[in-house]
């Protein structure tokens, strides 16, 4: 007899979650309009009462190939019948064949993979290999950066999500630092080079307070992502680069979000031509199908290794699961020329904010590459005052705008004033310009509601 999962009524969910789940990020009396979910299916998915929504944030920027992608589907089927798991010790095929793919599309430089369970591991484990490989302690971050929420990732983020993971003392030798954001920046500069500049030479200097033999690495994300999707100016990376070359010290680029096609390229890194010595990755490897993440690393990296132990190891890293999901999606995004989609859309989806910027007196700034882009919402285009303020909002304003979004099935995220757009990358230029259409509906209320 063939087993099968038991079904549920739209009451039978919501009675149990509100019962026995405890939700993330959330005072849980607090938690209203929960949408109980059906079914899905391609940039869509359903409630228990037919209602589609448009998943224009692909959940949490991860289902980057959609929802129901069969060849994803198949494969771990597939992997699930051959061999479900074996410990992480062992050689698997599917792993293996895995890690050799993403080196090929990986940036020049890069040899090996160190396989994680998600985002927040593979930030916690490349800065292990930091200090170890270095012999060094601090590790330097930027504010208005998300890295994960365990102890170290969670200490390294530089926005407010860090403090809860600060309760009882910080992780030691960890030091922020203020990077460019020329929207919300207060000093005039001449050009976006001189902006780098500054900022550069601010990192310089702190690099050398804190004691450059003291530093075991810089992380960063390439693209600024949940915190309003901020681009680096001009140079920025590469001006990273080279201090990280300056004074020995391992550069992490933590493209959790970013990578595996977002910006229209393999790596958010290729855009500026840089090569770190680490790549932290997890979401859009595999769409989110099967939880994977996981360390790109140079043989600079490597090399300490081969004689000294690496004291880093997960149960379930490497799952064959995730492995067999993540080497099919990687195959679909090949096959299918997915990154050419995203270029192409991304262009329609950067003319449809720009176009929103000028007509609407909400919105302060629009910020995208590729299918990775946010809206800065304001209550005044002039002084830039923001609809919430950054990390001690207490009016609830931009919760405000999310809730009208998934009212008209435009389901998307924020933080602080950002609402973020970044669709599946297999969405389709009508379906985009379907659903900016609904965006624009929600912008002109929010126009009347923030900007009287």
């Amino acid at each position: 007899m063939t087993y099968k999962l038991p079904k549920f009524t739209r009451e039978e969910v919501l009675e149990m979650d509100h019962k026995y789940n405890v939700h993330s990020w959330s005072a849980q009396k607090a938690l209203k309009n929960i949408i109980p979910v059906e079914k899905s299916e391609g940039i869509y998915f359903w409630d228990y009462n037919g209602k589609r929504y448009a998943d224009m944030c692909s959940q949490l920027v991860n289902m980057n190939l959609g929802h129901g992608n069969q060849q994803i589907i198949d494969a771990i089927k597939e992997q699930a019948e051959q061999l479900c798991f074996i410990a992480p010790g062992q050689a698997v095929g599917i792993r293996a064949a895995l890690a050799k793919k993403i080196i090929e599309h990986a940036p020049e430089g890069m040899s090996r993979v160190f396989f994680t369970n998600g985002g927040a591991d593979s930030n916690e484990n490349a800065i292990k290999m930091a200090r170890q490989a270095s012999g060094k302690q601090k590790v330097l971050s930027m504010y208005r950066s998300y890295h994960g929420a365990t102890i170290t990732a969670g200490n390294v983020s530089g926005d407010s999500r860090r403090f809860a993971a600060e309760i009882g003392g910080s992780a030691p030798g960890i030091v922020h630092f203020f990077g460019p954001f020329p929207y919300r920046e207060e000093i005039e500069f001449e050009s976006e080079e001189a902006l780098t500049e500054y900022y550069l030479k601010m990192l310089r200097k702190q690099i050398i307070a804190e004691g450059h033999n003291n530093i075991a690495a810089i992380i960063l994300e390439t693209v600024i992502g949940a915190n309003g999707v901020i681009l680096p100016p001009k140079g920025y990376l590469a001006g990273i680069r080279a201090l990280c070359d300056e004074f020995g010290i391992y550069m992490i680029c933590d493209e959790v979000m970013a990578g595996f096609g977002r910006t229209g390229t393999w790596f958010a890194v290729d855009n500026w031509n840089v090569s770190p010595d680490m790549i932290t990755f997890a979401k859009g490897v595999n769409s989110g199908y099967v939880q994977l993440g996981g360390i790109i690393m140079n043989e600079k990296v490597v090399s300490h290794f081969d004689d000294n132990v690496l004291q880093c190891g997960l149960t379930y890293q490497g799952h064959p699961l995730a492995c067999a999901s993540a080497y099919a999606s990687i195959e679909y995004i090949e096959e299918n020329k997915v990154l050419d989609n995203v270029q192409k859309v991304g262009k329609v989806l950067g003319e449809c904010l720009e176009e929103l910027a000028k007509k609407h007196a909400c919105v302060g700034e629009v910020r995208y590459i590729g299918l990775f882009s946010a809206i800065d919402l304001v209550k005044n285009k002039e002084t830039k005052e923001p609809i919430a303020e950054y990390g001690i909002d207490t009016t609830g304003n931009q919760k405000k705008v999310v809730a009208k979004c998934k009212e008209l099935g435009f389901y998307t995220y924020g933080r602080d004033n950002c609402i973020q757009i970044c669709p599946p990358l297999i969405i389709t230029e009508e379906e985009l310009r379907e659903q900016m259409k609904v965006l624009d509906e929600v912008l002109t209320w929010a126009d009347n509601e923030f900007c009287k």
